[in-house]
């Protein structure tokens, strides 16, 4: 699938703002299946600015290449705010990048329950000094909910920049 023009525009304007603050990405994504990656790779010269991208689809390769603790992934589940944290931070552990973004959820059609339906997505951001964290609930079918969690999760790391140079 070609990159939505949405997520597109938005993986310019973080390339753009990390090669200019000559910083370093790394993603950590479960349901988006390395579609912030992809998007950010697509823009030539992103070896400036992307350091490495985890795709950590079952909660084993949560646990085995970026640490999330398996009690943790028991505890809270891998669709929540507690594992989208310790994805990001455990991606930028794992890495040599100074900022991280981490996408955790049920993009369906089937996986949802009465306490995550289809469409809740985890996301965490963060510089090693600030990591934040939040929980949407998007609509639409497979390919719908995802792309706007990779458009989501890009905006959260502009967000994560801009609070850089307050």
């Amino acid at each position: 699938m070609a990159t939505d023009s949405v997520v597109h525009q938005l993986a310019i304007r973080v390339s753009n703002r990390l090669r200019d603050e000559r910083l370093m990405l790394v993603t950590a994504e479960s349901c988006t299946g390395g579609m912030v990656a992809t998007a950010i790779t697509d823009i030539s010269g992103s070896s400036g600015w992307f350091e490495r991208g985890f795709v950590t689809y079952s909660n084993q390769a949560k646990s085995e290449m970026i640490g999330v603790p398996a009690d943790l992934i028991e505890k809270h589940g891998a669709v929540s705010e507690p594992v989208a944290r310790a994805m990001a931070e455990g991606a930028l552990r794992n890495s040599r990048a100074q900022v991280s973004l981490a996408i955790t959820g049920v993009a369906g059609p089937s996986g949802g329950t009465e306490t995550k339906p289809v469409g809740t997505v985890s996301f965490g951001w963060t510089n090693r000094l600030h990591t934040s964290v939040e929980t949407v609930v998007f609509k639409g079918d497979r390919e719908r909910i995802r792309v706007q969690a990779a458009a989501h999760a890009l905006r959260g790391l502009l967000a994560l920049l801009d609070e850089r140079e307050r």
